[in-house]
């Protein structure tokens, strides 16, 4: 399937403000990274404990910070999550403490929760908070009370279906008399339940726990497995095509890594695993096309017409040109779908892999193709150089082979015949 055919664009005309964007979001970028000292990086790589908690209502995040540093030492983070809140949906929280100890990561976590148990009315005069109870908890609580089945796998249901009752309304339930949507709950039931239980104005959506000598070690290897990649591909391209080739493509790779680095330091968004598996991905992905371009390099040099590298290029590029759009637009659309629609675990992933894509395209039309015309250039303009270097030295130096093999030796002895 081809979307264009016998296309002629001058891409190599529009090299100049390409290269001057790319100049521009890059120091950008590191201008960001270095006066926040460093990239932002998650709990997967500084270590500590972080939790994700939805609210009812907007929370006072100075007031949660105050409470948090009154009861723990160290750095206490509390940071709203962009994209939550607003009339449909409800405003969330990323809580966290930055631990070297790890024998308190733990005790950390605990006193994060009760804190906002406190805080947040969650188990008041000893009834369960529904928002953040377990099942079983709730179904040791209500065997015997009236309206409650006797049976053990009736009371499962009735307590599996509460759970996904809150499950469906985002972790949180508003008031106790939503729970009369639940099957098998009857007003009997509910009001054993309203006897025994509450619900808070939170849910603790996700706990994360993570030693700081792990979080160093995850962050060492992950800059190796990039570095080594790289390193791998260089090797590669420099074997099947020359050594140039090979630094064009690395040279492109690094320019879209650093991007897209940038990007994230410019947007506060942080590091984590997935993020680097998407920075993996995108050194393959941007490799691939820029091999792909250069290999019709390669074929057209074979048979290559009067004109210049740059006319061969532009010609190479434009044969590629529907492949790199179903390739790339298909792949972009699919990262973008989820970006929008994958929800906050896919958010850091997605992004990665949007603006990796289309930086990654433009990189090996842009970036990768003119470093070979600037090559060629400095190659050609090294020629007539080295020729008039030759033309200008001494006579005498430049004797012809054949003269100098026929000028008689000076040490030659003569032979004297008797």
């Amino acid at each position: 399937m081809e979307l264009f055919r016998d296309t002629n664009f001058d891409f190599l005309k529009w090299k100049w403000p390409f290269i001057g964007a790319s100049l521009v979001l890059t120091l950008a970028g590191l201008a960001s990274w270095g006066m926040k000292g460093g990239l932002s990086y998650g709990i997967d790589f500084k270590g500590g404990a972080e939790m994700r908690v939805r609210f009812l209502s907007e929370p006072p995040v100075d007031k949660i910070r105050a409470e948090l540093g009154r009861k723990i030492q160290g750095e206490i983070s509390v940071q709203p999550i962009v994209g939550t809140g607003g009339a449909n949906s409800s405003p969330e929280l990323l809580i966290g403490t930055e631990l070297a100890d790890e024998t308190k990561l733990n005790a950390n976590r605990e006193l994060i929760d009760s804190s906002l148990r406190e805080m947040f009315g969650g188990a008041t005069e000893g009834k369960l908070d529904l928002n953040n109870t377990s099942a079983d908890d709730l179904a040791n609580t209500l065997r015997g009370k009236a309206g409650i089945p006797t049976a053990e796998d009736e009371i499962q249901k009735l307590v599996g279906g509460v759970r996904d009752f809150r499950i469906a309304k985002g972790g949180l339930i508003r008031t106790l008399d939503e729970l009369s949507a639940v099957p098998g709950m009857t007003p009997t039931a509910l009001a054993s339940v309203k006897e025994v239980a509450t619900v808070g104005q939170f849910t603790v959506l996700a706990t994360d726990v993570v030693g700081p000598k792990i979080g160093a070690e995850l962050k060492q290897k992950a800059v190796y497995a990039t570095l080594y990649s790289l390193a791998a591909m260089l090797t590669y391209i420099a074997f099947r095509f020359e050594w140039i080739y090979g630094l064009a493509a690395v040279i492109a790779v690094f320019h879209d890594t650093i991007i897209t680095l940038g990007l994230f330091s410019l947007t506060g968004r942080e590091i984590s695993l997935t993020v680097v598996a998407a920075l993996l991905t995108l050194v393959g992905y941007s490799m691939n096309d820029t091999i792909v371009v250069f290999d019709r390099i390669r074929e057209n040099l074979k048979t290559r017409r009067p004109g210049s590298m740059s006319d061969l290029i532009n010609a190479s590029i434009n044969q590629t040109l529907s492949r790199t759009i179903l390739t790339s637009g298909l792949t972009f659309l699919t990262a973008l779908a989820l970006w929008l629609f994958g929800g906050d675990v896919l958010e850091g992933f997605s992004f990665a892999l949007v603006v990796g894509i289309l930086v990654g395209t433009y990189s090996s039309i842009f970036v990768a193709s003119p470093i070979l015309v600037f090559w060629q250039d400095f190659v050609a303009s090294r020629k007539p150089a080295t020729a008039a270097a030759a033309v200008s030295r001494p006579a005498s130096i430049e004797k012809p082979v054949e003269a100098k093999l026929a000028e008689p030796r000076a040490d030659k002895k003569k032979i004297v015949r008797r």
